[in-house]
């Protein structure tokens, strides 16, 4: 079948990103409000703490689940119906009476958000070819680098402007505004679904859906209570996220072999050239990036006294850099490849080592503004890396799986973004807790951070390298069969 653009491609788009934002920004942007609920709620620690942890965990649950959704009932059904749950969810957690009501609010926002994001790949895997692919997906990379890191500052300045006392319900009510509109735009603007005749008994997965919840909630569930002693308590968890894991792919295999649609087509990760290292890729990679904002909060807040608002504008330099080069590398894609995400992956590990450095040598005061330069730095690397590497390991996804495979590379990216923020964060509070100071503490997380992020840099050359030997196989079949047809013409 040709391919005909759809001529509101990017409109499109930009209402399917502005939606993905509000979705990736709550992540992160209630860090900094969690004071403010607390005085305002009058709630417990625990309980607040699962404002932040439920909302993730909800979110990492259903990534693939909305993603098998979106490619079986259409991916504009899925988009309206879990932006209208976003609206929803987002104005009764901003109204909550309760911390009861709050968390529970949030829980239900976070699944909302996690059928909602893997509709953003997937429609720019329906919408875009060739270039053009590139370029949206440099704006997506460009979405997730700036939702992740101006949340504090976004979260700060909501504070301010409002209140501590109920400043932290505007936090939420800001979504409903945005998510109004842009469902009405929405309805305009996105392409209609092919409509399908199709069972919801037999194109779901029901069995796949309960066995990776099962998994991925025996990964994050030990983690986002690791600060009240979650992995201690709950390690065991692991060893039954192994034990569903596993269960988890062969059903699925036996899935396929019965002619039958899996939740998560294994052959994806065997089958699809470049996607298993891609994935992996961008789970290590998050495991080091997200998880700095955490400490780098804990770091200007607790250590030097900034408040919300200065704490997220000194971290501001990288999220700069990481938007402006995001858009610019999906342009670069077709050009330089994987390149692209080897280059980015080594400029934030210097960026992250400098400013590791810097934390020991320059006065506290002084900080902020000498980590600007290499905060800016890593940034622009990282921009390179997000947007680059998900186009790059989703080029060779088939459309039909477009949804599920965009769904179960963020799942990747959110278990890396849990693991990372609750690893950097304890070793942090040890190097703090053992009264080595704060600027040691830094020195040591970062440098906890780079390390991970050398393990991506790793696997994105040894990719890189299988991309060359892909490439040269491709050329020598090529060359073997203009000499074949050459010498039958002869004959």
């Amino acid at each position: 079948m040709t391919y005909e653009p759809d001529p509101r491609r990017w409109k499109a788009l930009a209402v399917s990103l502005t939606a993905g934002f509000m979705g990736l920004l709550d992540v992160s942007i209630v860090n900094v409000a969690l004071p403010s609920m607390q005085s305002g709620l009058h709630a417990s620690s625990g309980g607040i703490r699962w404002v932040v942890s439920g909302y993730a965990l909800a979110f990492g649950l259903v990534l693939v689940t909305g993603g098998r959704l979106g490619d079986a009932f259409g991916r504009r059904n899925m988009f309206l119906g879990a932006l209208a749950a976003f609206v929803v969810t987002s104005a009764l957690a901003g109204a909550a009476p309760n911390e009861t009501t709050l968390v529970l609010a949030r829980l239900a926002q976070g699944l909302a958000a996690g059928m909602l994001t893997p509709q953003n790949t997937g429609l720019i895997q329906d919408l875009f070819r060739g270039a053009e692919r590139g370029r949206a997906f440099g704006m997506f990379g460009a979405v997730v680098g700036i939702s992740t890191a101006v949340g504090p500052i976004l979260g700060g300045f909501i504070i301010a402007v409002f209140g501590a006392q109920d400043g932290w319900r505007w936090v939420f009510y800001v979504n409903v505004p945005i998510g109004v509109l842009a469902f009405v735009l929405a309805l305009r603007m996105l392409p209609r679904s092919e409509k399908k005749q199709l069972k919801i008994s037999s194109e779901i997965d029901f069995a796949g859906i309960a066995l990776l919840a099962v998994a991925v909630l025996g990964v994050l569930l030990p983690v986002v209570e690791s600060d009240s002693g979650g992995i201690t308590r709950l390690w065991w968890l692991f060893v039954v996220a192994l034990v569903f894991g596993a269960a988890f792919v062969r059903w699925e295999h036996s899935v396929v072999r019965r002619g039958r649609s899996p939740l998560l087509d294994t052959r994806l990760f065997t089958g699809t050239p470049g996607y298993a290292t891609g994935a992996a890729i961008g789970a290590l990679y998050f495991c080091g990036f997200a998880g700095i904002w955490l400490v780098f909060a804990m770091y200007f807040q607790q250590g030097l006294g900034y408040s919300p608002l200065q704490s997220g504008l000194s971290v501001t330099p990288f999220a700069l850099g990481s938007a402006v080069s995001a858009a610019i590398a999906g342009r670069l894609v077709p050009r330089f490849g994987r390149r692209l995400t080897v280059t980015g992956l080594g400029m934030v590990v210097v960026g992250l080592l400098v400013v590791a450095l810097l934390a020991r040598l320059v006065p506290p005061s002084a900080s902020g503004w000498a980590f600007a330069l290499p905060l800016l730095f890593a940034g622009v690397g990282g921009g390179m890396m997000i947007s680059p590497n998900t186009t790059l390991t989703l080029e060779c996804v088939p459309i039909r799986l477009a949804g599920v495979a965009g769904g179960a590379l963020q799942t990747g990216q959110r278990l890396g973004t849990a693991i990372g923020t609750a690893l950097l964060a304890s070793v942090y509070g040890a190097v703090v807790g053992a009264g080595l100071g704060f600027a040691p503490a830094l020195t040591i997380a970062l440098s906890c951070a780079a390390v991970l992020t050398c393990g991506a840099l790793a696997l994105a050359i040894a990719e890189l390298r299988a991309r060359r030997h892909r490439a040269s196989e491709a050329d020598r079949e090529e060359r073997a069969a203009e000499t074949s047809a050459a010498d039958v013409h002869r004959g």
